[in-house]
């Protein structure tokens, strides 16, 4: 373990105890939101902190051995029970290492929101709309899988199937966490059933992911700045949506970002759930031009969510489905749209893991 990482370990022993004097003073007993903000990193620091202690006793033991096996004058008995501490101590230091760089790895408080997620039909015509139907299909079958909970907030249908748009908000722990590296251009190669000459056509979508705020949130919605307009929703809904104009479409003036929402027969409750995804939206927006910002001095392994990135394939004719960020390429195309994404998030997340842990050791975080 280098010393960039040891030094980083004995300043969070120095934040445990000041935080354990914390929790002692009345001001903060007296601020049970405060307390129970600092209680809970507490706990997660003591985690760390004794993890930390465990290696660095291990690797005394380890010390300790080598040096008996060093000495020419240890017994045959002795120098086989050092050999053994050796081999324990350098096993156990090895997995707790892992264990300690992956706890210093930064977390995202956004990873355990519920997420928006909202799929996009872009180049290729009628093909590109049932791609979209076909990736709609693949997030609720995951979701599914997760336990998660989905609920439709705007949807634009396609004539011949699939959707022109559709924003899905996705209800459970850690949906954004998991599905965070979605963002981004998704391209399908296969033979549409429009074509007569079996000729591959590819076609393409784009899907944003982002985390739902909280009440907390720091996006604040200047109604002076809303632009409010009802309409008569379209599409099936029953006589009473058809015949009032309880569709909602908001409006953000300084950025252009709309968001609309015809879902439920009620006004109100179609204006709260377009609110939601404009602040969704606005943040999105301003996490993509800080991530632009870091880029432009960091070389990122996983792509910051740009929707004109090209962040997958889909390629029918051979079965498989290629993830470009990681150059990773699987031959389980069926299983991948059934809602089996779990090899390849895993992936993103471990290649996302690795970024951060060489940031880490070279001192950059």
């Amino acid at each position: 373990m280098n010393d960039s990482l040891r030094q980083q370990f004995d300043r969070l022993g120095h934040r445990l105890a000041e935080l354990d004097a914390s929790l002692n003073d009345p001001q903060v007993l007296a601020d049970m939101g405060r307390w129970r903000k600092l209680a809970r990193e507490q706990g997660e620091v003591r985690a760390v902190v004794e993890r930390w202690q465990r290696f660095a006793q291990r690797e005394r033991d380890a010390a300790e051995a080598a040096a008996l096996l060093a000495d020419p004058a240890s017994e045959a008995d002795m120098a086989a029970m050092a050999r053994e501490e050796l081999q324990e101590a350098q096993a156990e230091m090895q997995r707790l290492e892992a264990e300690l760089q992956t706890a210093l790895l930064p977390k995202d408080p956004d990873d355990e929101r519920n997420a928006f997620l909202e799929v996009r039909a872009g180049t290729g015509g009628d093909e590109s709309a049932l791609f979209a139907g076909d990736l709609v299909r693949m997030y609720l079958r995951h979701a599914e899988r997760q336990g998660w909970r989905c609920e439709v907030m705007s949807e634009s249908a396609s004539e011949l199937g699939g959707y022109k748009e559709l924003v899905l908000r996705v209800e459970g722990d850690g949906a954004y966490g998991r599905l965070r590296f979605e963002s981004g251009g998704h391209r399908v190669q296969r033979v549409p059933a429009t074509e007569s000459q079996g000729r591959i056509h590819t076609s393409a979508c784009t899907v944003a992911v982002m985390p739902e705020p909280d009440e907390a949130s720091e996006v604040t919605l200047n109604p002076a700045e809303l632009r409010i307009d009802t309409f008569r929703a379209s599409g099936a809904g029953g006589q009473h949506v058809n015949k009032t104009d309880s569709a909602i479409r908001i409006t953000h003036l300084p950025t252009g970002l709309v968001a609309e929402c015809q879902d439920d027969r009620s006004q109100h409750r179609n204006k709260a759930k377009a609110l939601a995804v404009l602040a969704a939206r606005l943040r999105d927006k301003e996490r993509a031009e800080r991530e632009a910002k870091e880029a432009a001095t960091r070389k990122r392994l996983i792509g910051s969510g740009d929707r004109s990135d090209r962040i997958r394939t889909y390629n029918f004719p051979q079965g498989r489905v290629t993830d470009h960020r990681i150059n990773l390429t699987l031959y389980q195309l069926q299983a991948v749209l059934d809602g089996d994404l779990q090899p390849l998030t895993e992936a993103l997340r471990q290649a996302r893991a690795a970024e951060q842990l060489a940031a880490l050791e070279e001192g950059g975080a």
